[in-house]
């Protein structure tokens, strides 16, 4: 009788044993990792992202009206040709309706082409995003190295570049193109300061990197290894829109 108890005990303990490690296994299966904290360049681009998809949303109900406007009014057109040939309207009230097509397809292409726009802002978003992770997995690039994406270019120069050679810079501009090198921020100003970007030792000149201006401006900083960064556009939380950064890239605080 004793051995019978034993035994029926043991079986117990062993099928509770099977069973929590069943459990805890099946646990730890189900445990998801916590995802990685988000920076604020990160939010600043969701939230961007966000509220450019939301402005595609309104602006998709708008095309709608727009494009119901369009019809109504290329309707009410061919109703007063029809008027003008039978001598019931005047020319002076057609050619008011031929303008009231002409405004309503205007609306009509003007919000096609914001609808267009905000496709590329967030197409850019993405690309860039993945660059600039390319860029951190790299971020101590060779002396003198290029990278290269669709919205910006960064050349890494040599070591020892601050602002007190911008005088340098200037003079090169003013002797090539006969005015002075048009500097938008020098040194830290209030956008580096709501962004929480380090600019103190680094210039932001207001020319487009593809202009003849911008190319003979990276050019004349790439043979004196003095870094820069080229921005063709806006990039969230980084450029307000295109223009040369001279200097190391701005590091967040």
């Amino acid at each position: 009788m004793v051995n019978v108890f034993r035994f029926a005990l043991l079986t117990c303990l062993i099928v509770f044993t099977i069973a929590s490690h069943s459990a805890s296994a099946q646990s730890k299966k189900k445990a998801t990792p916590k995802p990685a904290p988000v920076d604020e360049l990160t939010k600043l681009r969701n939230e961007y992202v966000k509220s450019t998809n939301e402005y595609k949303s309104s602006l998709e109900k708008l095309i709608s009206i727009y494009e119901n406007n369009v019809k109504k009014a290329e309707d009410k057109l061919d109703q007063s040709q029809k008027l003008l040939d039978e001598g019931l309207i005047s020319k002076v009230q057609y050619q008011e309706n031929e303008l009231a097509v002409k405004g309503e397809q205007e609306k009509l292409d003007g919000a096609r082409r914001q609808m267009t726009d905000a496709d590329a802002q967030i197409a850019a978003i993405l690309v860039e995003t993945e660059a600039e992770k390319t860029i951190a997995k790299n971020l101590r690039l060779a002396r003198q190295s290029l990278v290269r994406t669709t919205s910006f270019t960064r050349f890494t120069g040599t070591d020892g570049w601050g602002l007190g050679e911008a005088f340098k810079i200037q003079r090169f501009f003013s002797d090539t193109f006969k005015k002075e090198l048009p500097i938008a921020v020098f040194g830290q100003g209030a956008i580096h300061d709501r962004w929480r970007l380090d600019h103190r030792n680094a210039m932001d000149i207001s020319l487009h990197p593809d202009s003849a201006e911008g190319q003979a401006l990276l050019g004349f900083l790439q043979k004196n290894g003095i870094p820069y960064s080229a921005f063709r556009s806006a990039i969230p939380g980084t450029a307000t829109g295109p223009h040369i950064h001279i200097g190391r890239p701005s590091h967040r605080y």
